[in-house]
């Protein structure tokens, strides 16, 4: 039996852990059925000693359920950090990491062979040539080594200009400081801030999503791809029924809500011929393919497409190119007129227009109208009346009217 680590080498596996058990917190012990209660239990203890902090237990008939309770607007950074600071290595890895390190210190300059060479007659440590060459290569590819062709020579040094200017120029702290909280790829300011001792004692946020940092190693595989206009194929796991699909698509643009901080991949599905936004939470891999060829084409319709999406959406239940919606308001002037503003402020767009003493009209039109529900059900109250082109949403509203009022006991019965 394998004895418990705290070290991971598969970080999609852990991610999944965070998100369910500590995130949303409503799984507990009973409810895992992926695997065995042993794993459960494993991945469990593994979670905990990283956010031991942050950890919350409600007990319920079922079991307990296991969450995570951060307050973010009093820390001064991402605690799931801390998931990041955990990859499996060898000894063999541990060793040699440090022994290449210390043999480009103080601008060297090397090839592989005279790293293996000075590795076992320096220090007694005796390395493959291609075990070596490997993992110089494996730290060019990471940033931590360059490399350079002189000749047939491969020479290998490591570049300490970043480093040392972040070091000496103070001006750079704040920055650090403030782009840790900042959202995408936050865990490079916050590693570069522990390593040079510098402390967070200027910034908060009210409201950070730190949960979105656990796709960032998948948002960065598909920022390179959209840089490199690629092609790529998508794992993807459900999110209700949980089964693993691929797609294919094209990348075009990374969209955020500013509501839940989710993001998302909105791609160029040609098998459909439509724009498809898939949720990074759910991608799983990503695997790049080959270079499309049309992709500036498709960039410029999607900008043209994107004035006629409400939120992520291209594609209405009912299948139509886009929908229209007409929404009557009554407005008790001049004491509403922040109503008004409102709809100016969050209509996207949408024609406002007066139509009677404290009436107006809110028109739109979208690819799919059902995503726009929860925004108009905040004008309940003042909503004469509603009109759209998809019956499927124009009856979802009312039947959530009729719902509302059987729960109060009021017997107006609304269309």
């Amino acid at each position: 039996m394998s004895n418990f680590q705290e070290l991971i080498k598969n970080f999609s596996k852990t991610r999944d852990y965070v998100r369910d058990f500590f995130v949303y917190g409503f799984k507990t012990r009973n409810d895992f059925n992926n695997k065995s209660a042993r794993t459960y239990d494993n991945e469990r203890r593994r979670l905990e000693s990283w956010l031991s902090p942050y950890i919350r237990r409600d007990y319920t008939s079922n079991g307990a359920n296991i969450s995570l309770a951060i307050d973010s607007n009093l820390l001064d950074t991402n605690p799931l950090f801390q998931v990041w600071k955990t990859k499996c290595f060898t000894d063999n890895d541990i060793v040699l990491h440090f022994l290449i390190i210390d043999l480009l210190n103080n601008n060297k300059t090397l090839t592989a062979d005279e790293i293996t060479d000075n590795l076992l007659t320096k220090y007694n440590a005796f390395f493959d040539i291609q075990t070596v060459r490997r993992k110089c290569n494996k730290y060019t590819n990471d940033g931590l080594l360059t490399k350079e062709k002189l000749g047939k020579k491969v020479l290998y040094s490591i570049d300490n200009s970043l480093a040392l200017w972040i070091k000496t120029n103070e001006n750079i702290h704040n920055a650090l400081a403030f782009y840790q909280m900042a959202g995408d790829f936050g865990i490079i300011a916050n590693v570069l801030s522990e390593q040079l001792d510098i402390e967070n004692n200027t910034f908060r946020v009210k409201h950070n999503f730190f949960v979105h940092t656990l796709e960032d190693e998948i948002l960065i595989e598909l920022l390179n791809c959209i840089n490199k206009k690629l092609n790529v194929q998508l794992q993807i796991k459900s999110s209700k029924a949980g089964t693993l699909n691929t797609s294919n698509c094209t990348p075009l643009q990374i969209f955020t809500s500013t509501r839940s901080g989710r993001r998302f991949l909105c791609g160029y599905v040609h098998k459909s011929r439509r724009f498809t936004c898939f949720r990074l939470d759910t991608i799983k891999q990503v695997f790049p393919m080959e270079k499309y060829n049309e992709y500036d084409e498709l960039l410029t319709l999607l900008n043209k497409n994107r004035s006629h999406i409400w939120g992520v959406s291209f594609q209405s239940e009912t299948g139509n190119h886009l929908e229209k919606l007409t929404m009557i308001l009554h407005v008790n002037e001049p004491f509403e007129h922040f109503i008004i503003e409102r709809l100016k402020r969050e209509g996207r767009g949408g024609i406002i227009s007066k139509t009677a003493p404290d009436t107006y009209k809110y028109e739109i039109e979208v690819f799919d109208c059902n995503e726009m529900l929860p925004w108009i059900r905040t004008f309940i109250g003042r909503i004469i009346s509603l009109e759209c082109t998809s019956e499927i949403v124009k009856k979802r509203f009312y039947n959530d009217l009729n719902t509302m009022y059987k729960m109060y006991g009021i017997n107006t019965r609304r269309q």
